[in-house]
Parts: C-alpha cells; sequence; structure tokens
C-alpha cells in the first residue's frame, strides 16, 4: 500500500472529509451555466501520492470541475489551493507549472507532428526561438535536453517504436499513451485524468492501469474519472462521488460500492431497492 493510501486508514467515509496530508483543497466551488448548477462543491480535499477516483452519472460535473480547478474555465466562486498555496484565476499552463496537470476525454494530439514532437512541445522549459539563444547556443541545448527526456517517456509508455510517425497515425489507446507522456514532461505532482480508459482495447486498458498505478508508487497523486467500476475497484484508494454537481460521497472503493446515495444517484431509488432486495 502506498503511503498516502495507507494514510487514509481510518478516515471517515463521509462528503469533504479532512485528510491527513491533502495536496489539493476546494472551497465552496460553484459553476452554472444558464439556469443549471453544474458544480457545488462545498469542501473536498484530495490526499496526497493517493488514486483518487472521481465517479457519478453522466452530467455529474466531473468534466467541469477538471476543467475549473486546471484554468480551462472559470469558477462563478469558490477557492482551491494546491500545496496550499491558491492558484484560483491563473491561466491553465501557469496552473501546469505549478505541478498540475489534466488529460480529456477527447485526446488533443498534434496530428501533423511527430509523436516525438508532440512530447517535446510540452517541456514547460522550451525556450522557444529567439535571435539571442541562436547565438549563444542555449536553444539548441534547451531542444537537446527536451528530446532525450522526451523519448525516455517514449520509452517507458512504450511509444517509443512510433516516435517518427505522425501522431494523426495513433490509435485510441496510443492517444491516450500520448497524453500521459506528454504529461509526465512537465513533472507534476498531482496528474488529473478525464476518462483515460475511454474508448480503449482491452490490451491497453490493463497498461494504462499498470502505469496510474506506478505514477502513484513514484510519489505522484492520480485522480481520474472513470465509469468502469471494475477500474475503479482495481486501482483507487479512494472514491469521491458526484451527482448534479455535488460531492455525495467519499470514501474507500469497499465503502463506495455498497453507499446507498450512490446506488440512488446511479439507478434510481426504484431501482436501488431492488438491488437491495436480490
Amino acid at each position: 500500500m502506498a503511503d498516502g493510501a495507507a494514510a487514509l486508514t481510518g478516515v471517515a467515509p463521509r462528503p469533504g472529509v479532512a485528510k491527513p496530508d491533502p495536496i489539493l483543497v476546494v472551497e465552496g466551488v460553484t459553476r452554472s451555466f444558464g439556469g443549471l448548477q453544474a458544480v457545488d462543491v462545498s469542501h473536498l480535499e484530495v490526499q496526497r501520492n493517493t488514486v483518487t477516483a472521481l465517479i457519478g452519472p453522466n452530467g455529474a460535473g466531473k468534466t467541469t470541475l477538471f476543467n475549473l480547478l486546471t484554468g480551462f474555465d472559470q469558477a462563478d466562486s469558490g477557492s482551491w489551493s494546491l500545496n496550499g498555496g491558491p492558484i484560483v484565476g491563473i491561466p491553465a499552463y501557469q496552473v501546469a507549472r505549478r505541478g498540475m496537470v489534466r488529460t480529456f476525454q477527447l485526446t488533443r494530439a498534434l496530428p501533423r507532428l511527430t509523436v516525438l514532437d508532440n512530447v517535446v512541445l510540452a517541456d514547460p522549459h522550451n525556450p522557444g526561438e529567439s535571435l539571442w539563444r541562436a547565438l549563444i547556443g542555449g536553444w539548441r541545448r534547451g531542444e537537446e535536453e527536451a528530446t532525450v527526456k522526451a523519448k525516455a517517456l517514449l520509452e517507458r509508455f512504450g511509444l517509443e517504436h512510433m516516435a517518427d510517425e505522425y501522431a494523426g497515425s495513433l490509435s485510441g489507446g496510443q492517444r491516450k499513451l500520448l497524453e500521459l507522456a506528454r504529461a509526465m514532461m512537465v513533472e507534476p505532482e498531482l496528474i488529473m485524468l478525464d476518462e483515460p480508459m475511454a474508448g480503449i482495447n482491452p490490451a491497453l486498458t490493463q497498461q494504462l492501469l499498470t502505469h496510474i498505478t506506478g505514477l502513484r508508487d513514484e510519489g505522484k497523486t492520480v485522480i481520474f474519472v472513470e465509469h468502469d467500476m471494475d477500474v475503479v475497484q482495481e486501482i483507487s484508494d479512494w472514491v469521491v462521488v458526484l451527482a448534479e454537481g455535488q460531492v455525495i460521497a467519499e470514501g474507500t472503493p469497499s465503502s463506495i460500492a455498497g453507499n446507498p446515495d450512490v446506488i440512488e444517484a446511479y439507478l434510481g431509488a426504484h431501482r436501488g431497492k431492488a438491488v437491495e432486495d436480490e
């Protein structure tokens, strides 16, 4: 068991419960679209060095919450912090530089660039091109260092043989791996994965699961959105359940599986009663 998961032993399975060592703290975050309240999270803490699953029915606000926390959308109210430092209202690229990155349901590779170039471009220390750097050679050194780092990540995620292929030629599962490699170029502390297993074959699913738990084992924190409860049960240390934008339950995978509020949110009260009677 990872250190973070061990620290959760004895933490009460209830919404908004405090964690021993939270890396991310969310307070009073709301977001509405017209008359629809998409997110209304009173309090949420994410324990450091764990794999936390964010689950809930379609339309529960999971992706919207990701967008708010990572700077891709603006909250109507609320605050959140990473490692105790506020990150409200700063651009997405600055959020990434502070140690929190995210992937998307639909991968965002640059299809007409090679796989290697896609990863190199994610390097936050990439100085870009300038006359001064060209004269002193700093640009070339930076590019060489980023290329070495990117090749190592491609090897880690099993994409080294595709390094010189166009990213547009990758399968759906390979694009998910490419997004992980790009995210790791930032050397993040917290990685947020939006449905990383969606639309990929079982072999690559197992590979992705191994990579996710591997990130935790090396000290990273992972939050992922997922609908497959078998996956959630297999790799999660903690589960947060959203319904209608609110956190309705938290706890270990085993405690969530039998939670009546979760059953009702997913299946409806009548169906939930039928499940209990079976």
